[in-house]
């Protein structure tokens, strides 16, 4: 069964993860990284405030020590050690602003709350939620 995922990232992680086609998370979230399984879709929010692209998982997740990450906003030591192979899906021109999809996105429940969703690396989203992203951003 496929999964859907939401990845949170900065704008300097983002630009290392499409051009290393890696992508990882911090020791705390070890166990959810554990989750994902090759084939399933990431969606990628940058923080401030967009959707920058949709990624398929190409590997099953494994640990990594080398540095590749930047660490600016968490811990110096930080490497985001868990991770998994990816391959683009969708890269639109332009980002699009997340704002716009709150309201429609179903794993938000508390719509003025929303923030409090997205401070993990990954949140599992349904379907209807990916499909309402990818057919967005697709535009």
């Amino acid at each position: 069964m496929t999964n859907y995922w939401l990845c949170i990232t900065n704008e300097e992680n983002w630009n290392i993860m499409r051009k290393q086609k890696v992508w990882g998370i911090p020791e705390r979230y070890k166990g959810l990284i554990g989750k994902v399984r090759k084939g399933d879709f990431l969606v990628f929010y940058v923080s401030p405030k967009k959707i920058a692209g949709v990624f398929q998982a190409a590997s099953e997740p494994f640990e990594d020590r080398k540095k590749i990450f930047s660490h600016e906003g968490f811990e110096k030591r930080e490497i985001f050690p868990h991770r998994i192979r990816v391959e683009p899906v969708l890269l639109p021109e332009k980002s699009v602003e997340f704002d716009h999809l709150i309201q429609k996105l179903k794993f938000i429940i508390s719509k003025t709350k929303w923030m409090g969703y997205l401070r993990r690396a990954m949140v599992p989203i349904p379907k209807e939620d990916y499909d309402l992203i990818l057919s967005t951003i697709a535009k």
